[in-house]
């Protein structure tokens, strides 16, 4: 097998982005605010979209924190930039074309139908929104809208994924008709901003990291006929003091935690291909696996292995051939000759191709279609645990 898929596609943006840098310059940049200005618009957008400065500016940042708005635009912003706390006197500013939601995840619904109204492009962060109800008005929105729109799935892009997808494609796996979707971590449960409080979140680990897991699995795939979902939520170590001994970002406050600590799915799709879906923050299991995904196909197998429990990510490939059972990996990619440039990580190239997308007028990679059903899933398996039996789609 050809396991030069990932790096091929990596330097086929490497490619157009110097190739067509003289052609950018002569075009205005895209404007963008930021709404949202907390962890992940510092830890991901900010940085990713000063990356390809060639392509946007920062021109507005909000958030209900004003100092954090301020903040990001002292760091990043244009020497005109606005700020604001209220997020509707963003979306009235005519100086921004592109809005990046990176609000708490029930607030993205009500955000990003204001903004396709205002008529501007969305970036919304994973997952699309904390219902499917939710989720549905988003896409209804964004169809009246004739802008563009995507989620932040940036895990499609790394390497591995990019090599994986590229074989499922290919049908080197032939009918994958059982996978796992893996999101376990032993025990890291963020103890900042949101994240414990289900009344703007929505959830735990299951939306939280779940849907990165979800999404990979179901893109390589290429499978979103849903025909039931069931599931388990648990609410075991969340409110246990002692739980929290050995967190990665220390002990988080049982009193205050009010979601669940681990849920696990069980997803059949029409074809009759099964998903076994396994989300945690905190749980009492050796390996730790994140936004990892198994696949098993009729011609070969293959599996992701990435998080904490491993020094790097990794894909392995299996099959028969010549009479005995095979494993294959990536080897590992070389330095370009007489180039010193960087692909980037995968949410720098997730945010160009968005970039060019608009530029272009083509689709996004990661499709609201697409997340919406991660979205439907998720929320029927909350359902479906609570009910305690299995719910048809």
């Amino acid at each position: 097998m050809d396991t030069s898929y990932g790096s091929m596609y990596f330097l086929s943006v490497l490619f157009l982005h110097h190739y067509n840098r003289k052609e950018r310059k002569i075009m205005s940049k895209l404007r963008i605010g930021v709404i949202g200005c907390g962890g992940i618009a510092n830890q991901k957008h900010f940085p990713a979209m000063k990356n390809n400065s060639d392509l946007c500016e920062i021109t507005a940042f909000c958030d209900i924190i004003e100092e954090r708005a301020v903040q990001g635009c002292k760091e990043y912003g244009t020497a005109d930039a606005k700020v604001y706390t209220d997020y509707h006197d963003l979306l009235a500013d005519p100086n921004v074309d592109v809005v990046h939601i990176c609000t708490p995840n029930v607030s993205h619904s009500e955000i990003t139908v204001a903004a396709f109204e205002a008529k501007k492009h969305v970036y919304c962060e994973k997952p699309m929104s904390h219902s499917a109800e939710d989720a549905r008005k988003m896409v209804d929105a964004w169809k009246k809208s004739g802008m563009k729109f995507t989620i932040g799935y940036q895990n499609r892009f790394r390497p591995e994924v990019q090599n994986l997808h590229a074989a499922c494609a290919a049908g080197d796996l032939g009918e994958i008709y059982y996978a796992k979707a893996m999101a376990v971590r032993r025990r890291a449960v963020p103890t900042w901003g949101v994240f414990p409080n289900k009344a703007l979140q929505g959830g735990g680990p299951l939306i939280d990291i779940g849907t990165h897991a979800l999404d990979i699995t179901l893109w390589c795939m290429n499978n979103y006929d849903v025909d039931s979902v069931s599931g388990s939520v648990f609410y075991k170590l969340g409110h246990l003091p002692q739980a929290t001994e050995g967190n990665l970002f220390g002990p988080w406050d049982p009193e205050t935690y009010e979601v669940e600590d681990s849920a696990f799915g069980f997803i059949k799709m029409k074809n009759g291909a099964t998903i076994n879906l396994e989300a945690s923050w905190a749980i009492n299991l050796l390996e730790s696996r994140e936004a990892s995904t198994t696949l098993a196909g009729t011609k070969a197998g293959a599996e992701i292995r990435s998080g904490m429990s491993f020094p790097k990510n990794e894909l392995i490939y299996n099959r028969g051939r010549n009479g005995q059972l095979m494993e294959e990996t990536i080897s590992p990619s070389g330095e370009v000759a007489y180039f010193g440039g960087s692909a980037g990580d995968p949410g720098t190239v997730d945010c160009r191709q968005w970039l060019e997308a608009i530029i272009n007028n083509t689709e996004p990679l990661v499709k609201p279609e697409e997340a919406l059903v991660v979205t439907e899933i998720l929320d029927t398996i909350y359902k479906a645990a609570e009910e305690n039996h299995e719910i048809k789609f």
